[in-house]
Order: C-alpha cells, then sequence, then structure tokens
C-alpha cells in the first residue's frame, strides 16, 4: 500500500506503504526467531529459490532478516527479493504477456484487480499438507483460502492524545462525535471512505452487525451523520503517516489512523490511546502464482511463514501480525494489547464484506464504484 492512500480506491483503510513504513519502529522490542533443526525436515527441505514480492524499504529489509533468511538456513532454499507498492497490476501484465516471474507476492482483498485475478484462476491452489498441525490449527479457516493465505490484517481504528484528555478519553465513535464532551480538533482520511462511513453509522447507532452491507439508506446515514463532524475536522489526512504526526503535534485531539502506525508512536513513548472497539480491519493475502518459476519452494515459503514461531518473526519484523493465534505466546507481552489478532480486540472489529463490495448493481456499476462517487460528491458539496 502506497505512502498515501489508494486514490484509486479508497476503501475505509490505509494504503499498503503508508501501513507498513511504520515497521522499522515496531522492532525496538528484541525478538530473535530460532531456525530450529525441525524446519529443515521433511517437507520443507529442497533447493534453488523462491521469487517473493513484497513492499520496499524497511518492509522488505526485516521480512529477510527475520523471515527469508531463517527461511533459506532451515530449508535450503534461497529467497529472491523483488519489491511493488501494488503488485496487483504487475501480475495482469505478466498474465497478458504470457510469462510470471513471481513466484510469491501480497495482494490487497480490496482492489479490484485481486479480485479479477483470483477469478480467472491465475492464483495456484495452496498446498496445506505442508503445513504443520500447528499452523493448521493457529491459522483461523476464514484465513487459508484455496488459494491464498492471510499474510497480515490492518485495522483503522480511532486514536486519541492523552495529553488533550487528562481526565479520560473517547472510548467510541459516539465519542468522537460529542463535541460538547470531548472538545478538540478531529481527523478523518479524505481517501479513506468506507471507514469514514461505517463510524459515522456506528457513531448513529447502527449495531456492529448490521453495518454491511452498505445499502443505499445506511449510505445517505452515514453522510448525514457526518454533515455534523465535517465542521470539527481540522484537516482531511490523505497520507498514513499524517494522522499520528498531527496528533504528535497537538494538531489533532482524536483521529482514525492506522493500527501499525499508532503501535509505533506508543513503543516510542508517545501517550496516545487505541480505541478497538468498532475499528475496521481489512486482509491482504499471500497468494502463489501460477505459471511462476518456482512453485513448488513458493508453497514451502508459505507453510513456513505461517508456523508459529515464524508468524511472531513476521509480526515484529513488519508491524502488521500474521493470522496464527498460536504466535501470541512469542510475542513480548506489552506487544499483545496493541495488536489486531488479540482475541480481545479482534471481537470489537468490523470486517467488510468482499462478495458484496465487487458485486455489480442493476447500472452496471460495482458497489464499490457507486460508493466512491457518492463519497466524491459528498466532499466535493
Amino acid at each position: 500500500m502506497p505512502e498515501q492512500v489508494s486514490r484509486k480506491l479508497p476503501c475505509g483503510r490505509l494504503s499498503r506503504r503508508s501501513v507498513l513504513r511504520s515497521s522499522a519502529v515496531l522492532l525496538s522490542a528484541p525478538f530473535i526467531a530460532k531456525a530450529t533443526p525441525v524446519f529443515g525436515q521433511e517437507k520443507l527441505t529442497g533447493s534453488g529459490q523462491v521469487v517473493v514480492c513484497s513492499y520496499g524499504g524497511s518492509f522488505v529489509e526485516n521480512l529477510r532478516k527475520h523471515v527469508s533468511d531463517p527461511f533459506t538456513k532451515a530449508t535450503g532454499i534461497s529467497v529472491v527479493d523483488v519489491t511493488a507498492d501494488n503488485p496487483e497490476p504487475q501480475i495482469k501484465a505478466m498474465r497478458e504477456a504470457g510469462r510470471f516471474d513471481w513466484d510469491v507476492a501480497i495482494c490487497n482483498a480490496f482492489f479490484p484487480a485481486y479480485a479479477e485475478l483470483q477469478q480467472t484462476g491465475e492464483f495456484l491452489p495452496i498446498d496445506y499438507s505442508l503445513w504443520d498441525d500447528e499452523a493448521l490449527k493457529g491459522v483461523p479457516a476464514p484465513g487459508r483460502l484455496a488459494d491464498g493465505v492471510l499474510a497480515f490484517q490492518n485495522a483503522t481504528l480511532l486514536v486519541y492524545d492523552e495529553r488533550a484528555f487528562p481526565k479520560g478519553g473517547p472510548k467510541s465513535w459516539a465519542d468522537f462525535w460529542n463535541i460538547k464532551d470531548f472538545s478538540g480538533p478531529r481527523g478523518l482520511g479524505v481517501y479513506t471512505f468506507i471507514g469514514s462511513m461505517v463510524f459515522a453509522l456506528i457513531a448513529d447507532g447502527v449495531a456492529r452487525k448490521d453495518i454491511w452491507p452498505l445499502t443505499d439508506d445506511k449510505v445517505d446515514r452515514a453522510l448525514k451523520k457526518l454533515d455534523q463532524i465535517k465542521p470539527h475536522v481540522s484537516k482531511w489526512w490523505s497520507a498514513g503517516g499524517e494522522p499520528i504526526q498531527l496528533l504528535i503535534n497537538r494538531e489533532y485531539a482524536m483521529t482514525s489512523a492506522a493500527d501499525g502506525r499508532a503501535v509505533a508512536a506508543i513503543k516510542k513513548g508517545i501517550p496516545l490511546r487505541m480505541v478497538w472497539d468498532d475499528a475496521t480491519v481489512g486482509d491482504n493475502y499471500w497468494i502463489i502464482l501460477k505459471g511462476g518459476p518456482n512453485n513448488a519452494n513458493a508453497q514451502k515459503f508459505i507453510a513456513f511463514v505461517n508456523r508459529a514461531e515464524k508468524a511472531a518473526a513476521f509480526t515484529q519484523a513488519t508491524g502488521y501480525p500474521g493470522p496464527n493465534i498460536n504466535q501470541l505466546s512469542y510475542l513480548p507481552a506489552e506487544l499483545l494489547p496493541l495488536i489486531n489478532i488479540n482475541p480481545e480486540n479482534a471481537a470489537k472489529t468490523i470486517r467488510p464484506d468482499y462478495a458484496w463490495w465487487f458485486a455489480k448493481r442493476p447500472d452496471g456499476k460495482t458497489n464499490a464504484d457507486h460508493i466512491q462517487e457518492r463519497w466524491m460528491a459528498w466532499r466535493a458539496g
């Protein structure tokens, strides 16, 4: 996800790079993933290489140090790194050229290109026979698709400056709308409109379970509620680093923000508080490209990454948690209350309805296109 939120398809969550650039900071807690002999035995032992597409900068550097190099040491398979902010267009280009140069990539489930590639069968079925029992039990079934595995989740949630509320800050999106009791400048994302609509509906009394689908009447209701808070939004942030920096600068009292950005700041000692109630959560998947040069090694890489100890290494390395719940035993205690796979936090979040999001309306437009148009018209008004 790029440093700025995707402008082509805003979707209530932050762009890839904006979410991921906080990863280096999150490594402040010491953690060393040990490559034990079991990882080099039996099913995962091999030779040659695997080409893995992820994101640049600190993400790929830390992924190599904490995951890729241990994978090579354990299995004998080398990892070749390639990087892309949004790999889906490049995958489509490779498909059209009839040649796939990558083996593994991380794709955003909210991007139309991902849905198109999945529907046309460009991803290889995952070989779960390579997975150990702990990984199969630790990764929830919804994260284990036939042709993809959840790589990480990212959340957008309410974050506030504790300095602005010495007697206690907001505890809900209703409080975000409560100017009388919780005064101060607010922040919302200009491109993360799905999140803003969801938060508005929650503040207006819609139950978490009733948010999706975002039917026209709910969109009307959300925009009407947003009319109330619009005068108090001092700045509509557009890049992932903005909301946390504006909190630090005391230009915001509270804002929507990415969980990873907030965690990185908190671990640096900045007095921010994360409110997990009714946070929105989105998915990013490991996929294996059908026709890639090293499919067998790609299967082994994904099996390795999802083992509990390695999942913890991935979380530490990238700043965002992989899906294996068993990794919680390997993570620093101070990190657990701050991450979105903590069961207490996860139970409070709102997950999107991807099938509805990409479904077409009677006019031929997708629901995604229609809601984006509604948002742009509201913003311009």
